[in-house]
């Protein structure tokens, strides 16, 4: 087989570990953790897994091109089947995003690593470390240090799916009926944190009452990916994969020196976070709390910081002993380990409304009881403890002996510090950013009776970002390998037609729940949030869900162009595009605040945040369609147009739907009675949206339809 060297200038550095802010959003949400996208690590190799062997001898080469690690010869000349390992989220409580057909044979060529170190080379956005490695036989040329993948992986193949084998592999029908399988895996893993978050609502209200515990317990995982998570994952996951492929030990002397390392610096960093909780709360909460009328509430958020707070530390020892499992191909664990957290929090939240009951109406601007206090903290503290610890007893089945060591010299760190600088400033950027928000956030019930705030912004977000996580993550997952694919070969024009396709088939989804989820909003809310102590109240979430509805599609196409970006390896880029964004959001933030009632606190972050992205999403488009030279724009604004037409049409037979039936209904129905009328009003809105696409012809939802009907029959055939 001949192989050809990279034509044209390589890469620039790549993302390597440098996005899992957009990705793994909506699971934080739902594990209610954090309310805003977290930092990026995300790198397009890192879900293939790859088969490691001893380079040839050298009296026999198969290849001596000198920019070739080895040669790679497939089975067949036609394309070779993958499997695509799970993606597994390098956040603490992810749920997971993606699963795989279990049925799926492999066939998984190898690719020969180099055993030497690594040796600089140059790069046209600055000096990185360079090995030549042959990438899934159709790229020859470097990968960088701070490319080399956070799961052990080098190796990039398009996933063919055992069910999906009819659809030729990199067609658009076979990534569609890939990513159907991870939506559905996505759907299931969520149900437990919404069953989570309906009973936190159920429990404490909607007002400052919740506002408290959310903002206390989300913070520790704020704090840790600030100070620990992006070094974590773009410095230490890099240099634990080479370690185990090129260390004569399989890297177990690097693996016991970074779990020492870390648990000496996240034990010692929790334990000055726990003593400094008045000063950690002092820079989240508004300057109100320190009145004297808040003094309680105040003391109360302390309180859930201390007993919160070390989360911080098994956040930290669950991504890493995570990651080292990845590393050795066992996947299952990290994906599922989050759910226990789930299960321990619903658990303790039914303990919490047997022993104390929902919050009195009169009292959900109220502090907590010394006793609420310890079942709420503690009981979301163990949650986080059970999720690490269900991961230790898979390190000895993965061949994996922990020993403390301290020789931490001479290790290459520092090396990798400095390729991860990005991203680390990206985590930087991010949480400064999302820290003014939740700072505003808790003013808006501070001193007022009906005011909006962190929980009900936060919980409106979780919810809108549902179609991002089951539509939008699913397709850009099974398209990476054609991306990555095409950037390697510096097919430009190959890359934006895949990513304008793909942008039109996610908005053929995203577009019509975005229309319809304003004229839905009151129902949706009641379905959700309506009982409790949140009975009264769930209609603070309908502003916020109407208001971020189309903030969602402007959240996609940048999602969707941030893809591109990380294909070519331009890290520097999204970088410099999210700083803009963190400027926009903060400035626009504390404009709309500033001027905005008490009730209006979380509409007017909602607005900051479309703003935000608006601003996002151009910049992300035209600087993206000018690198690849096109992004088909005029095929797509023309897609934009025949979707409105659509969806519009749906959305208006979806309100004079609901205006026919609402009368029908009691003044303050009960929410399965909510529930009926949305169902009604959606099955409508769907019906009309996919008539009047299938009338203007609108492929990406033909395809869509085409995609579901094969699945539905394929049981039947199989």
């Amino acid at each position: 087989m001949t192989t050809g060297r990279h034509q044209g200038p390589p890469p620039s550095e790549h993302d390597g570990q440098a996005d899992w802010q957009t990705d793994w959003q909506a699971d934080q949400q739902a594990d209610g953790q954090t309310g805003e996208p977290l930092p990026p690590t995300y790198d397009p190799f890192e879900h293939f897994d790859v088969a490691v062997v001893e380079p040839p001898e050298p009296e026999v080469p198969k290849h001596r091109a000198p920019t070739v690690a080895a040669a790679y010869e497939p089975p067949e000349p036609t394309t070779p089947v993958h499997r695509a390992e799970p993606l597994v989220p390098p956040v603490p409580d992810a749920a997971p995003e993606a699963l795989v057909d279990p049925t799926a044979t492999v066939e998984r060529p190898a690719i020969r690593l180099p055993q030497q170190p690594l040796g600089p080379a140059g790069d046209r956005d600055g000096g990185t470390t360079a090995t030549p490695v042959r990438v899934a036989g159709t790229h020859v040329g470097p990968v960088h240090a701070d490319e080399v993948p956070a799961t052990g992986a080098s190796e990039v193949t398009e996933p063919v799916e055992a069910a999906d084998r009819k659809a030729p592999a990199g067609t658009d029908a076979s990534v569609l009926s890939s990513s159907a399988v991870m939506a559905a895996g996505t759907i299931v893993s969520r149900l437990s944190g919404y069953v989570r978050g309906i009973l936190l609502a159920a429990a404490l209200g909607t007002k400052l009452h919740a506002d408290i515990f959310a903002i206390a317990n989300t913070i520790p995982n704020m704090v840790y990916i600030l100070l620990a998570g992006g070094v974590f994952n773009a410095v230490l996951v890099p240099q634990l994969v080479r370690a185990l492929k090129q260390d004569p030990d399989g890297g177990a002397a690097y693996v016991n020196r970074i779990v020492t390392l870390a648990a000496l610096f996240l034990g010692t960093v929790t334990v000055l976070l726990v003593v400094a909780a008045p000063w950690v709360m002092s820079i989240y909460l508004e300057g109100r709390f320190n009145e004297p009328e808040l003094a309680a509430q105040r003391d109360s958020a302390v309180a859930f910081a201390r007993f919160c707070l070390p989360q911080v530390f098994f956040y930290g020892m669950f991504v890493l002993v995570g990651q080292i499992l990845n590393s050795r191909g066992r996947f299952g664990p990290m994906m599922w380990a989050p759910i226990a957290n789930n299960v321990i929090s619903v658990i303790v939240l039914v303990i919490y409304l047997v022993v104390f009951g929902p919050v009195a109406p009169d009292a959900v601007n109220s502090a907590f009881s010394t006793n609420q206090e310890l079942v709420l903290g503690i009981g979301s503290t163990l949650g986080i403890v059970a999720q690490f610890v269900i991961l230790v007893p898979y390190l000895r089945s993965a061949g994996v002996s922990i020993r403390p060591r301290f020789d931490f010299i001479g290790t290459g760190l520092g090396h990798t510090l400095k390729l991860g600088a990005w991203t680390i400033g990206f985590v930087i950027v991010n949480q400064a950013a999302y820290t003014v928000v939740v700072r505003l956030a808790s003013g808006g019930n501070a001193g007022s009776d009906d005011g909006t705030g962190y929980f009900v912004y936060s919980n409106a977000l979780l919810i809108m970002m549902v179609p991002h996580a089951i539509v939008t993550v699913s397709l850009t997952t099974a398209i990476l390998p054609r991306l990555s694919a095409a950037a390697a070969e510096r097919d430009l024009t190959g890359m934006g037609a895949t990513l304008a396709s793909t942008l039109r088939t996610t908005l053929a989804f995203v577009v019509p729940v975005a229309a319809v989820v304003p004229v839905v909003a009151p129902d949706l809310a009641n379905l959700i949030w309506g009982y409790g102590a949140a009975s009264a109240s769930y209609d603070d979430f309908v502003p916020s869900l109407t208001l971020f509805a189309p903030v969602i599609v402007l959240f996609t196409v940048h999602y969707m162009m941030l893809r591109g970006f990380y294909a070519l390896e331009q890290t520097r880029r999204v970088f410099w595009i999210q700083c803009i964004i963190a400027a926009v959001n903060v400035t626009l933030a504390l404009l709309f605040v500033s001027q905005a009632s008490a009730a209006g606190t979380a509409p007017a972050l909602v607005l900051a945040y479309g703003g935000a992205y608006l601003v996002g999403a151009s910049v992300s488009y035209g600087v993206l369609a000018r690198t690849l030279g096109g992004l088909q724009t005029r095929t797509t604004a023309l897609f934009a147009v025949r979707i409105l037409l659509a969806v519009l049409l749906g959305a208006g037979a979806a309100w004079l739907t609901r205006w026919a039936l609402h009368p029908l209904l009691p003044d303050d129905p009960h929410p399965l009675a909510a529930g009926l009328l949305l169902a009604a009003v959606g099955l409508v809105h769907v019906l009309v949206v996919l008539a009047a696409a299938w009338l203007l012809r609108i492929e990406e939802v033909r395809s869509v339809v085409a995609t579901v009907l094969r699945r539905r029959r394929r049981p039947a055939t199989g």
